[in-house]
């Protein structure tokens, strides 16, 4: 699952350092993006308070999904997703997401969240998000280096 959203995400990285251009910012950031993001997933798979689900297609891992909930909230947030690129607009995203809906639905949860970037990278995401009905907020984040 680590080298799938390694490879996941590696546009999405992309798109971020493009984006955020010679602030110094991304450098400061994300000085070995893939590390952190190693630790990500692993911290996600270990926690006994992230539920995590992958999608299979032939036998091999396609993507997977993690789950947190706030039930003091009522809120269940999509927390991580990935897709291996080879199976990437293929319904991998979607129907990972739509899982996730059901099961934050089945867990008693009022609302559901997931949070994405703005970026190029991202608009994939986004496109699966909007179409599984979420709605976006905007928000502005602004960065600099120091």
């Amino acid at each position: 699952m680590v080298a799938l959203s390694l490879r996941a995400w590696a546009p999405v990285f992309a798109s971020l350092e493009n984006v955020l251009g010679d602030s110094g910012v991304y450098a400061q950031m994300h000085p070995d993006w893939r590390a952190d993001q190693r630790r990500a997933v692993q911290q996600a798979c270990g926690s006994e308070n992230i539920h995590v689900w992958v999608a299979e297609v032939d036998t091999l891992v396609a993507g997977f999904v993690a789950v947190r909930l706030d039930h003091e909230a009522s809120l269940g947030e999509i927390y991580m997703v990935a897709v291996d690129p080879d199976h990437q607009r293929s319904g991998v995203g979607t129907a990972l997401t739509s899982f996730a809906l059901e099961w934050i639905k089945e867990q008693g949860m009022a609302v559901a969240m997931v949070e994405t970037g703005g970026d190029p990278g991202h608009a994939p995401a986004r496109r699966v998000y909007e179409r599984a009905g979420f709605v976006q907020l905007p928000i502005a984040r602004y960065f600099k280096k120091l």
